[in-house]
């Protein structure tokens, strides 16, 4: 006999996935209606900015940028009550792709306009290789900087092209500088560190296409087999290393890796390096390094960070390595800001609902061929998605920090060349790695921090795929829905995403001792730090 709750279930998974599927084909583009031109501003007033279940919350103009929190209506507010589930709103991209694309410029008029040289061979490499024609505005920006000889921080929006505004100049002064010192084997001139396996094993690749055709050799160490390389250590020539920060750590301390020849060092997805979970390993190790030198010709080490958030306490940590003064920023005007040219729903159900839902976005996109990534806050939720997509026909890949490094090796690379076209993984999968296959998004889990969505958000809509994208969030906690709350407000008034601060575990920490305060919890010793007490290294 059929449990009545089971029967239940299935026919609100049933009502959900049939809502879902609505609520997709809703949000598709229709086909342009023959206009003239003096419809356009109609045709514009036709689709808002904000497009809600409940048409009394549409938005077609921005509210007052100086709105404080609180003081506008919200399609989101009422969420709370559960009569809400069903309820959403929609994000609309108000911006197209080709509309981005019209403000970059050719590379060759680039370098015409600036007068900068660059290596022919690079620029060959980066048109054939790469096939980058076009540079972004943070490139514009940020290669003369890198070229020269100042420490740079590249803070701008995912999927804009960071890794080619630091690498090609890089790149470009190591080829144009004679090797006066004798070459000792493991010894790079570049060092590039990395917080993720996968994002270094990314960017070795990019290198390597870069140098194709130079002397320059690149190497990547990841982390996963490290004993292994300490008790039967590869000496060999190197000029750039790319590696993870852990990895690389222990395998100078132990001297298999010397660092006295690099001239350039760059944090890649440097909020994430300078987070508090690294904080003291970075510090340690950073130290090792002449940033005070970087004036003088084959003496000191230009610091480069590049990033799409970053922590609050940035110069706080920075300092204790270089003078955060001689750091030049190049800033996106585009930073802490949503995507104008992805669409971006938000659907508020509970959390039984999820899967059915998420079921019937999959297969939705798998009929359109439309590669999709699936994000989760926690390894065993990733690992659910995986099985329960698979369970269910779809083929799914599985990326979390928890797998085995044999385990783990290549899956990304498979999503990325076609072999499957749908990928459950955690926040390990949203930094920096270039998806330029996926079309859509799924916050399967609704991140609990803004710095997350604005990375999960970067891996569509990027550079060399300006096609249409989108990005589902299924919502059902109060947690959740505070942080929904919050990023519609600054939807409505066209500003800045609130409270960006990278720094995700000095967040916790923070509210963990707010907390035991209120209830009257004696908070742990506290450590000093330079002659300063600090609340975070309590924990």
């Amino acid at each position: 006999m059929l449990n009545l709750s089971v029967v239940l279930r299935v026919q609100s998974s049933r009502h959900v996935a049939s809502y879902a599927t609505a609520a997709a084909v809703k949000t598709q583009t229709k086909p342009p209606k023959a206009k003239s031109s003096r419809d356009k501003g109609k045709k514009q007033k036709e689709e808002p900015l904000i497009s809600c279940r409940r048409r009394q919350f549409d938005l077609t103009q921005y509210e007052r940028t100086d709105a404080k929190f609180g003081s506008l209506s919200l399609a989101s507010k009422g969420w709370l009550h559960n009569k809400s589930k069903g309820d959403f709103f929609i994000l609309n991209a108000s911006v197209r792709g080709e509309e981005l694309q019209q403000e970059m410029q050719a590379v060759d008029e680039f370098l015409e306009s600036t007068g900068m040289r660059i290596h022919p061979q690079l620029l060959e490499n980066l048109r054939v290789e790469l096939g980058i024609k076009l540079l972004t505005g943070i490139q514009k920006q940020g290669m003369p900087v890198v070229h020269g000889k100042e420490h740079c921080l590249i803070a701008a929006e995912t999927g804009c092209g960071k890794t080619i505004t630091y690498l090609l100049p890089i790149l470009d002064k190591l080829l144009q500088k004679e090797v006066v010192t004798e070459r000792k084997l493991n010894t790079p001139r570049i060092l590039i560190l990395t917080p993720g396996r996968e994002l270094a094993t990314q960017i070795a690749g990019v290198t390597e296409k870069l140098t194709q055709g130079t002397n320059l050799k690149v190497q990547s160490l990841l982390g996963g087999n490290t004993k292994q390389l300490m008790m039967n250590p590869q000496f060999e020539e190197v000029d750039i290393l790319v590696a993870t920060l852990g990895a690389l750590s222990k395998l100078v301390t132990t001297g298999i890796y010397r660092m006295e020849q690099v001239r350039h060092l760059v944090l890649d997805e440097a909020d994430t390096l300078l987070d508090d979970t690294f904080t003291d390993k970075l510090s340690y190790f950073l130290r090792r390094f002449p940033f005070h030198l970087v004036e003088k010709e084959d003496a000191g080490t230009q610091m480069i960070l590049a990033s799409a958030t970053m922590p609050t306490n940035t110069r706080e940590i920075l300092h204790k390595v270089i003078d955060v003064d001689t750091i030049r920023e190049v800033v996106s005007p585009h930073l802490h800001r949503l995507m104008p040219h992805v669409t971006q729903k938000f659907l508020r159900l509970s959390k039984a609902d999820r899967p059915a839902t998420l079921m019937s976005l999959v297969k939705h996109d798998l009929a359109k061929r439309r590669p999709l990534i699936v994000f989760s806050n926690k390894s065993t939720t990733s690992d659910f998605v995986s099985i329960f997509l698979n369970n269910s026909g779809v083929n799914c890949l599985n990326l979390n920090g928890d797998m085995l490094m044999k385990i783990r090796l290549g899956r990304f690379e498979q999503f990325q060349n076609g072999h499957c076209d749908v990928l459950s993984t955690t926040d390990v999968g949203s930094r920096g790695l270039d998806t330029t296959r996926a079309r859509h998004v799924v916050n399967f889990d609704f991140p609990l921090h803004v710095s997350d969505y604005i990375h999960r958000c970067g891996r569509i809509g990027r550079v060399g795929n300006m096609d249409k994208a989108l990005v589902t969030n299924l919502i059902s906690s109060r947690r959740e829905i505070d942080v929904v709350q919050r990023i519609e407000h600054a939807a409505r008034t066209g500003g800045l995403l609130p409270d960006v601060n990278a720094n995700i575990r000095n967040i916790i920490n923070k509210r963990i001792v707010a907390e035991m305060k209120a209830a009257g919890m004696p908070v742990p010793a506290l450590g000093s730090q330079n002659g300063h007490t600090s609340q975070e290294e309590a924990f």
